[in-house]
């Protein structure tokens, strides 16, 4: 037992990096983490496709570059570019965090970061959907918060009128802030036009 829970994220590193350890233990011949390359880690990732639920066109589908086919077709199944993209992550942290050196690991190998991309762009375009689009939807930071703040809607025309014609040499301003909320002119007020309401 463990005197906390793990998150789900530990949870789901230390399910993949069993998974890993018994590939490589599967492996012909087995494979010692110590010998694995970024090579191994390509040939895993081929590997975890078989078990993936993302239908991926084939370029000869009709479907291909269509974001929400309307019939089923025979192209494979494949696993997602972002769950390999996160698995990867994921591994690369396992490896270190189990005693790898950081300066071999093969999950940070180059070649294995032009598989990811390749990835990403093939089943971009073989399902019509592109990952750049989404990135550029988002408004920039500066342009929200140098909005100008919206201005009051100005007076209706008859109500300016009763406001110049009865103040006597006032500013319109100073009756505004006598008004009570039913259109009156509060308490401090004489007589006459003064206490005239709005219609």
């Amino acid at each position: 037992m463990f005197p906390y829970k793990l998150s789900r994220y530990e949870n789901q590193k230390r399910r993949d990096w069993n998974t890993f350890g018994q590939y490589l233990r599967n492996h012909r011949p087995p494979l010692a983490l110590s010998r694995c390359s970024g090579a191994h880690v390509l040939e895993f990732l081929r590997y975890l496709d078989q078990f993936g639920k993302t239908k991926v066109h084939n370029p000869g589908c009709p479907f291909f570059g269509h974001p929400n086919p309307p019939a089923p077709c025979p192209c494979p199944l494949r696993q997602a570019w972002g769950s390999l993209d996160a698995l990867i992550g994921r591994l690369r942290a396992a490896y270190e965090e189990n005693g790898g050196p950081p300066e071999s690991n093969p999950f940070g190998a180059r070649a294995v970061r032009l598989y990811l991309r390749e990835v990403r762009d093939s089943q971009a375009k073989a399902r019509g959907i592109s990952y750049e689009k989404k990135k550029r939807k988002r408004p920039p930071p500066a342009t929200t918060s140098s909005r100008p703040m919206p201005q009051p809607p100005p007076l209706p025309p008859l109500q300016h009128h009763h406001l110049h014609g009865e103040s006597s040499g006032g500013s319109s301003i100073g009756l505004l802030t006598g008004l009570t909320m039913d259109g009156h002119h509060g308490n401090g007020g004489g007589g006459g036009a003064g206490e005239r309401s709005f219609p």
